[in-house]
């Protein structure tokens, strides 16, 4: 809360009936150069406002390239699994969104986005155990679109899609809402 010309706090959001909110966005990342640490805040304070953080996390193609893929996703999850309470983390989504799949037309393969998921429910597992990280959704994004969306919905822990440029075409978006 304070002057911030052009930005919009937690608390602002939840008076207007916003539910969810997404954050750490590669753009956001990229562009306004947001680090972990104010991503983690920014996460704190929507869950403290009762807006549900969609938390995004994803590598660029050189990290994926040069095998730093994982450590990465881990690196931008470490706050919140380290810093919020199990009901904290249940109140999130998480969004794994390859950066260099985001707009480009390229998409992670199912087998590949699967691997990467599977990795993500193992360290909220490792940190809260099974009934949470069972529990919790983690969706899908980066060039996700008719094509390809049932079999990537269709992987053990891809819980469904953060849809962007598909959603701007309604033909697109009911049939990738029909693969579920």
């Amino acid at each position: 809360n304070g002057a911030f010309t052009g930005e919009i706090s937690s608390s602002m959001l939840s008076s207007f009936g916003i539910g969810y909110c997404i954050v750490g966005h590669s753009e956001r990342r990229a562009y306004q150069k947001e680090s972990n640490q104010l991503i983690f805040e920014k996460t704190k304070s929507l869950i403290s406002n009762g807006v549900r953080p969609i938390f995004c996390c994803g590598e660029l193609l050189e990290q994926r390239k040069g095998n730093q893929a994982y450590d990465v996703v881990s690196s931008q999850l470490s706050l919140v699994l380290d810093h919020l309470s199990k009901e904290e983390i249940l109140s999130m989504v998480i969004a794994y969104e390859p950066v260099w799949a985001i707009g480009t037309g390229l998409t992670a393969s199912a087998q590949d986005a699967q691997q990467m998921h599977h990795h993500i429910r193992s360290l909220i597992e490792a940190k809260f155990g099974s009934d949470v990280s069972d529990e919790i959704s983690i969706l899908y994004g980066g060039s996700c679109k008719p094509e390809n969306a049932l079999e990537l919905f269709s992987q053990k822990d891809i819980d469904g899609g953060l849809i962007g440029g598909a959603s701007l075409d309604a033909e697109s978006f009911i049939k990738i809402a029909k693969s579920f």
